[in-house]
């Protein structure tokens, strides 16, 4: 049981940083530093697109209309950050 809380911990600390790369690469592909025609940085774009988007895209439902400005990611790795303090608060004493 234990294994599998700290295998829940570290699944959502890489998903956390899967959607800060994520904000990191739109925003070098936004400022025409990386190229999408790179097959490489293309291949890397969809990977991180493929595993937050599914997400991101619920998140954007709730929220207003911000123009170009882009807060979904902060709310997500705001849950992300709630669910390992919740697990770390209540499950933890459960299973130590």
């Amino acid at each position: 049981m234990i294994a599998i809380f700290y295998l829940v911990l570290q699944i959502l600390k890489l998903y956390s940083y899967i959607v800060i790369a994520n904000v990191i690469v739109s925003w070098l592909i936004a400022f025409n530093v990386l190229n999408t025609q790179n097959r490489f940085v293309y291949a890397i774009l969809e990977l991180s697109y493929k595993l937050t988007e599914p997400f991101l895209n619920k998140i954007r439902c709730f929220l207003p209309n911000l123009g170009s400005l882009d807060i979904s990611p902060i709310i997500l790795l705001l849950l992300i950050w709630f669910i390992e303090m919740c697990m770390k608060l209540y499950i933890a004493p459960i299973i130590f």
